[in-house]
């Protein structure tokens, strides 16, 4: 079983990538809206991290690229950290209070978060897949 995941973990990864990617640019208002305030431009910023996730899915995909596509998966993850906290933040707060269930899921991503950059990190060091 870990041998097969081993072989499929790539693939998985730039599927992820490559899903939320394009859900930056078919429905990019909840991107958007978590965006930290302090940043410029939010919309650019959405663009810009929905090419940049749709470029980590390319560079995963292809076995020659990995090393690179894991690295900057990695570093992606990390950069976006702002962006789960600031909808963590925001789901609490009484002018823009959230469900209790979905504060939960807010709160629950950014812990997540160290587990997505230490797959993205094992992916680097992976050139075998199942292709």
């Amino acid at each position: 079983m870990a041998a097969r995941w081993t072989k499929a973990s790539p693939w998985v990864l730039a599927g992820v990538l490559g899903g939320m990617g394009v859900l930056h640019f078919a429905a990019p208002k909840p991107f958007v809206a978590i965006v930290p305030r302090v940043l410029p431009e939010p919309e650019l910023l959405v663009a810009a991290s929905g090419v940049a996730e749709l470029a980590c899915a390319a560079l995963v995909a292809i076995p020659r690229t990995r090393t690179l596509g894991g690295a900057a998966a990695a570093a992606l993850f990390v950069s976006v950290f702002p962006a789960n906290i600031q909808m963590a933040v925001d789901s609490s707060l009484p002018e823009t209070r959230k469900p209790r269930w979905y504060q939960a899921i807010a709160w629950g991503r950014l812990p997540l978060q160290v587990p997505l950059v230490m797959w993205a990190l094992s992916v680097r060091r992976r050139k075998k897949c199942l292709i």
